[in-house]
């Protein structure tokens, strides 16, 4: 079994967790941009889910030579929640990053975001944009959130939640503070802790580029969409299920409802199912701010929105011929 030497004495800064299960594709390649950062008082701590493919062969690599900044834990596998949680708890920095395992930093975004953490102390996050690249890491797209959504208050995040872990750094206080990531969600832990943490009043800025590389392929786990939708309406539901909610969240929760279904929607539509995400457009109806007329058009005009900024192909005329979506005009009308 794999083992390291930990400098206890050694203070560090950034603490960066890396969930692994059967990573060994991608792994060397993200381990790698985390050890080229400008800024370098880190630790890695990777955080092995139970791998059964060349995971601990490539890590091997790392740990043999005994570098104080790498950590190596091993648990069988219980999910990429209870993973962070577990790195979470080796975690000795006063910030803290989640890094999945087949994404990418580029050079500077600890040393960027660390400068805004300084320079506003009463922050807890801050966020970023993220270049979208294929297996090869190819160029896809950039996704600059900041262009739709200047500032990152409670109503902007609760309306477009625009949520990545890995471009994303916390300061350690409020994650003490929110308590532990939901070991029973698989794709939507992150946006259920986001959600806590806003309710505690943690404050969030934007560093207005782009820090990292999002890696699509054909293992993705976000690919899953249909778990990561119906998780992200029930962490969506639950939240406004408290019965504490201050009255200005609650006076939107149906607008809110509502950007979270088309959202939802439209990730089940890039992932080829037209069928389902008509069913979620017409669980949206029941929120619309708009009127029977207006809804349809705010679905396309979102649908073509989210998807250029992705750097997805939105085939408006295929959508709009289709027998799914005549039935749902259909009922929308009616």
């Amino acid at each position: 079994m794999l083992s390291c030497r930990v400098d206890l004495n050694r203070v560090v800064d950034i603490s960066i967790i890396i969930p692994i299960y059967n990573g060994d594709r991608f792994l060397s390649e993200t381990i790698d941009s985390v050890l080229s950062q400008t800024y370098k008082n880190f630790e890695i701590i990777i955080v092995d889910d139970g791998s059964t493919d060349n995971t601990y062969q490539v890590l091997s690599h790392y740990i043999e030579r005994f570098d104080p900044r790498v950590q190596y834990s091993y648990q069988k596998n219980q999910g990429v929640a209870t993973a962070r949680n577990k790195g979470f708890a080796l975690a000795r920095g006063q910030y803290i990053a989640f890094l999945d395992q087949d994404d990418v930093y580029l050079p500077q975004k600890l040393e960027k975001q660390v400068a805004i953490f300084v320079r506003y102390p009463e922050i807890g996050i801050v966020h970023s944009g993220w270049r979208r690249v294929n297996e090869y890491g190819h160029y896809i797209a950039e996704v600059t959130p900041w262009t739709r959504i200047p500032e990152l208050g409670v109503h902007e995040w609760l309306l477009w939640m625009p949520v990545l872990f890995s471009a994303m750094l916390f300061r350690r206080e409020w994650l003490e503070r929110a308590g532990p990531l939901n070991t029973s969600l698989e794709q939507a832990c992150d946006v259920d802790l986001v959600q806590r943490l806003l309710l505690m009043d943690c404050s969030s800025v934007w560093l207005r580029e782009v820090t990292v590389c999002y890696r699509q392929h054909d293992r993705n786990e976000s690919l899953k969409t249909k778990l990561q939708a119906k998780e992200s309406w029930t962490v969506r539901d639950d939240f406004f299920s408290q019965p504490d909610l201050p009255s200005e969240i609650r006076q939107q929760e149906a607008e809110y409802r509502y950007h979270t279904l088309v959202w939802i929607a439209w990730r089940v539509y890039i992932t080829q199912n037209l069928g389902e995400a008509c069913d979620y457009l017409r669980q949206s109806r029941l929120y619309s701010p708009y009127s029977i007329t207006q809804t349809p058009l705010n679905w396309i005009r979102g649908f073509e929105m989210m998807s250029l900024e992705n750097g997805y192909r939105f085939k408006m005329i295929e959508l709009i011929k289709s027998p799914e979506w005549q039935a749902l005009l259909q009922d929308t009308m009616t």
